[in-house]
């Protein structure tokens, strides 16, 4: 891409630099709020987390009104108060101990006498350690594309960029995962593949602007940390209208995700827009005043003079 050179001319738009420690500070209270409810709350893992079973019931016809009807029968059958997900035609409960064969047969039976003959029921379980794999794998997932994106940026900008980004990926990460927390929804595969799709969404966004301050570094005039200041804020505006329109878009597909798709995928849709919301949030006021916070701390270089001929 080639930008035409950069007029180093006080922007008159609002100074998104200027005003970075009022964004920095709410993120920091975001985030002591986040670890806050993460102490008390915790998360509210999915079957795929944790050992237990989950069970997904098609009926044939129209169950949405026995919803008080089904919880009695699990009741007075001793199958305790499962989590419930309830749907027009479709129900799906969490049970936090594995259920036994027979525990299996005797509630299948009572679901073809009490509510449809027609009802199909499929099981799934977890065990133990299954579930401690799970867990380990997700994080070293995270893990290892937070590697990625360093030594990437690292080699196409600078250690700065890639410490601003990173940063910046974290920030959107924990957000999604605190509101799971605050809000008790559940925490499952799909929602680890919300988080790294909303990691891969943020860092190319990043990189946009990243991208834009490099280049107008080439062709500003620059003397002072004002000057740099400058050259942050305006990439920034320069590709507001880019980072908006696209946020817009994904946006737009995510509630229609949301709204029309089916239970199985309304946690990934709710993750993701969630981290959309936040990843134009950190890529627009976060990265790169932090960035620029750093490269102030840089100490000028200076040059060594040569001893003079005797």
């Amino acid at each position: 891409m080639h930008y035409k050179a950069f007029d180093n001319v006080s922007d008159k738009r609002f100074s998104i630099v200027a005003k970075a420690r009022y964004f920095f500070i709410f993120s920091i209270i975001i985030t002591i709020l986040g670890i806050a409810t993460l102490l008390y709350h915790g998360l509210n893992y999915g079957v795929d987390f944790k050992a237990g079973s989950s069970v997904d019931i098609s009926f044939q016809k129209d169950v949405s009104g026995q919803k008080a009807a089904l919880e009695q029968y699990l009741k007075d059958n001793d199958f305790g108060t499962p989590g419930m997900t309830f749907g027009a035609k479709r129900v799906t409960l969490r049970f936090d101990d594995v259920l036994t064969d027979t525990k299996e047969k005797a509630l299948k039976q009572g679901i073809a006498d009490k509510f449809d003959k027609g009802a199909s029921m499929e099981v799934n379980t977890v065990d133990v350690e299954i579930a401690k794999e799970l867990q380990g794998n997700a994080l070293k997932a995270v893990l290892v594309a937070s590697i990625g994106i360093v030594i990437y940026v690292s080699i196409r900008f600078e250690w700065r960029f890639a410490i601003a980004a990173i940063v910046a990926l974290l920030h959107d990460a924990f957000i999604v995962i605190s509101l799971f927390s605050i809000f008790k929804l559940e925490v499952n595969l799909p929602f680890i593949v919300a988080v790294l799709t909303i990691i891969g969404y943020s860092i190319n966004d990043t990189i946009v602007i990243f991208d834009r301050v490099r280049e107008n570094l080439r062709f500003a005039k620059l003397k002072t940390n004002d000057d740099i200041a400058n050259v942050v804020n305006a990439s920034i505006w320069q590709t507001m209208s880019r980072s908006i329109n696209t946020v817009m878009t994904v946006l737009f597909a995510t509630v229609c995700l949301l709204i029309f798709g089916s239970e199985s995928i309304r946690m990934f849709s709710l993750a993701v827009l969630f981290g959309l919301i936040s990843g134009a949030y950190s890529s627009i006021f976060i990265a790169s005043p932090l960035w620029l916070a750093m490269k102030r701390r840089q100490k000028p270089k200076t040059n060594v003079k040569s001893p003079a001929a005797s």
